[in-house]
């Protein structure tokens, strides 16, 4: 069967499982393209790139995105939406900060500056069909956010003016003070000549000389909602007459269990009392409210979203609330934790059909969060959907059923993830991610992420166990997973533990059920840092009963890629090691073999498959009927990944020689290509599948590490694996 084939089928199994029946339509993501794509030819590909504002012709074919790193815009056709296509980039000569469609053309805030203290900016007009730039008016300073309004009359550009973080550690004021210019618009052109200026100081007890206007939105009575980010107010202006009718402060949140110590564990028994908002993005919902996303960015951040009455009274305060979802579904950035944790910024709020609806994008969490908000007050949590790397704007486009985000992070130089804008349907039918979650223990969400191995357990099908890998490193756990639920769900959380606390410089990479009611785990060591290659044995409560370093003969070849998948065959364990160490031949890897009983070591060679980028190396191995079953992957991520599979090797006349002998090689033979479950829900392929495993009752599934939302989107896919006829 084709490989487009598999992964359409795949993608509707997903549709059609994934999520408890919902008789509303959903959201579910459908393409992503890499902004990278619009590059010129005669441009180095390694070139950064960044989509950040975006928005979408008046025809919602083409989404235009402003690229700060390129120094220009780039636009999309997607007249397929579920193949979108590179419809060029238009040089302008700066930065554009945004972009805001006014009829036929896009007009983009390009900033000029040549220094903190001397901003410049201009409001350029480019015509979409044309792909030129057609107007230009001077700004007098650094331009933000561009909106324009719903009866395509004017456009209002915040001037921020930004501050020079490094300068007095950031402190206000660092004039000259921000603005807001608002233009008369004709037939979609700025008249450059109706330019007015409107002054925002005196507006806020926090640095109120020195305004840093962030964001604005327009309702339909011509009414600018303005967003002081760092002097943590919010304002009202009159478009018509460029007067400020009304303003007020942000206020703070007392904030409740949640986590604030970045120290490699998810837990929430923290507080932070009177955290300032300070929000980025502002939306109007109707004419009477505003909904903010209080990202943060002088000194606070309360990780939340509001709702706001027009008069500055709060409707709604979602505290940790929006946070917790992303707890739920493993896209907690715990390196954030110390800082502003999931960072709520960008924001869009659309009517579809006869729901409206506020996307809260989370900056550090990677995804979207879908709230109704049709109705007066508390909006109802609708879903969760995943994004690229630290989504920045949003732009929905009812009439298609479409919502887009676009993703700043361009990680290409580390070997990450590039720049992508992603794509989603609303259509009837079941959420497709998250695909696994985690229940609340005493009333508050079970954290998790970066999942390095599965196990299935041997005396009930429903169930499989996972372990999170040295991203946390002071709460080494094993996961308990009730695989039948849709999402399945993550029921339990053990810490390992030695001596009655969590166990230490632990790399968990493998988990297989000992039998007995407890657990083999591979820990994966790194001799540069000290830290040992070996297996530990723990009982049903976590606590290691012993512990198995690797024999020095093994060890003195080591590299810091060791042991990525432990198994147990009968009496045997067998464990496999990731990459080449100093005495392997190029192209092969060590399978090792344990025996508890006779604590003897061996081992096979196993070939691995040529790399065509970066490296080659195995995550998991799996014993089942006869034969192990082994993930090989590349590691390499989007359109550069070509290898991530699942390959079997019989055990049938299989020897393990003694460790510093000749060692024989073992036979693979390839039963799945893991590529087309990457891609089924229109996502890039992300990098590390890192577990599989069989239930007691034969069904396979597999999972990804997300690295602990570091440099990473955070999303983790876990799926059923159809092996056919392989098996």
């Amino acid at each position: 069967m084709p490989r487009h084939v598999i992964a359409a089928l795949f993608a509707t199994t997903i549709l059609s499982t994934a999520g408890a029946a919902n008789a509303e339509p959903v959201f579910n993501r459908i393409a992503s393209f890499p902004v990278a794509s619009n590059l010129p030819a005669d441009v180095d590909p390694g070139t950064e790139t960044s989509s950040e504002i975006i928005t979408a012709s008046q025809d919602g074919n083409t989404l235009i995105y402003s690229d700060s790193p390129a120094g220009g815009i780039g636009m999309i056709d997607i007249t397929d939406p579920k193949s979108p296509k590179p419809a060029g980039f238009i040089n302008l000569s700066g930065e554009p900060t945004s972009v805001a469609v006014a009829g036929p053309d896009v007009l983009v805030g390009v900033n000029t500056s040549e220094s903190f203290t001397n901003p410049s900016g201009r409001l350029a007009a480019v015509s979409v069909s044309d792909k030129t730039e057609i107007a230009s008016c001077d700004l007098g300073g650094q331009p933000d956010s561009v909106a324009v309004s719903k009866d395509g009359k004017f456009v209002a550009i915040a001037i921020e003016n930004e501050r020079d973080e490094d300068l007095n550690d950031g402190a206000l004021p660092q004039l000259p003070a921000g603005y807001v210019t608002i233009f008369d618009l004709t037939d979609g052109a700025p008249d450059c000549a109706t330019m007015k200026k409107v002054e925002m100081t005196g507006l806020s007890e926090i640095g109120g000389d020195d305004p840093e206007p962030e964001f604005v939105d327009f309702n339909s009575k011509n009414e600018i909602a303005v967003t002081l980010q760092e002097n943590n107010a919010i304002a009202i202006v009159d478009a018509a007459t460029g007067k400020v009718t009304s303003h007020f402060s942000a206020g703070t949140v007392d904030l409740k269990n949640i986590d604030a110590d970045d120290n490699g564990e998810i837990k929430l028994t923290d507080s932070q009392d009177g955290r300032r908002r300070e929000p980025d993005a502002i939306q109007w919902i109707d004419d009477d409210r505003l909904i903010t996303a209080n990202e943060g960015d002088y000194k606070g951040g309360s990780r939340s979203f509001t709702v706001w009455n027009k008069d500055g009274t709060v409707a709604y305060e979602s505290g940790p609330s929006y946070e917790y979802e992303l707890i739920r579904a493993g896209h907690y950035p715990d390196k954030r934790s110390d800082a502003k944790g999931i960072e709520p910024e960008g924001l869009e709020v659309a009517t579809f059909g006869e729901t409206t609806y506020a996307f809260v994008l989370s900056e550090r969490g990677s995804t979207v969060g879908v709230y109704d908000v049709s109705a007066e007050g508390e909006p109802k949590f609708v879903q969760l959907l995943p994004s690229g790397i630290a989504p920045e704007g949003a732009v929905a486009i009812p009439s298609r059923n479409l919502l887009v985000t676009a993703n700043e992070a361009d990680l290409f130089e580390d070997g990450g993830a590039r720049s992508h804008v992603m794509l989603y349907e609303r259509a009837e039918g079941t959420p497709s991610y998250p695909m696994i979650v985690s229940a609340d223990k005493d009333g508050l969400p079970v954290g998790w992420g970066a999942l390095s191995g599965l196990a299935g357990a041997p005396e009930d099908a429903s169930k499989l166990y996972a372990v999170s890998d040295s991203f946390y490193k002071n709460q080494p756990r094993i996961f308990t997973i009730d695989a039948s639920s849709t999402p399945a769900t993550i029921t339990d959380a053990m810490i390992v533990t030695k001596d009655g606390e969590p166990a230490k410089s632990l790399d968990l990479e493998g988990i297989t059920a000992d039998g007995q009611g407890g657990f083999w785990l591979a820990s994966e060591g790194n001799p540069e840092k000290e830290i040992p290659h070996q297996i530990l044995h723990v009982d049903g409560r976590g606590v290691i009963q012993e512990a198995v370093p690797m024999p020095k003969e093994l060890t003195d070849q080591s590299t810091r890629f060791g042991a990525e998948g432990i198994t147990m065959d009968g009496d045997r364990l067998w464990i496999a090691i990731q990459r080449e160490w100093k005495d392997d031949p190029k192209g092969t890897v060590k399978l090792l073999s344990y025996e508890p009983a006779s604590k003897e070591w061996s081992a096979v060679r196993y070939p691995l498959d040529a790399a065509e980028k970066g490296w080659v190396g195995l995550s998991e191995i799996t014993a089942h009927d006869g034969a192990l079953y082994i993930l090989e992957r590349d590691n390499q991520i989007g359109s550069a990944a070509k290898e991530k599979k699942l390959f079997k090797v019989s055990l049938d006349g299989v020897t393990p020689g003694a460790i510093g002998s000749e060692l024989p090689t073992v036979t693979k033979e390839e039963v799945h290509d893991f590529l087309p479950d990457l891609k089924a829900t229109g996502g890039y392929v992300v990098d590390k599948i890192e577990g599989f495993t069989f239930a007691s009752d034969g069904t396979a599934y597999a999972v990804t590490d997300n690295d602990g939302v570091d440099d990473s989107s955070g999303e983790t896919l876990f799926f059923k694996v159809d092996l056919g006829s392989s098996m």
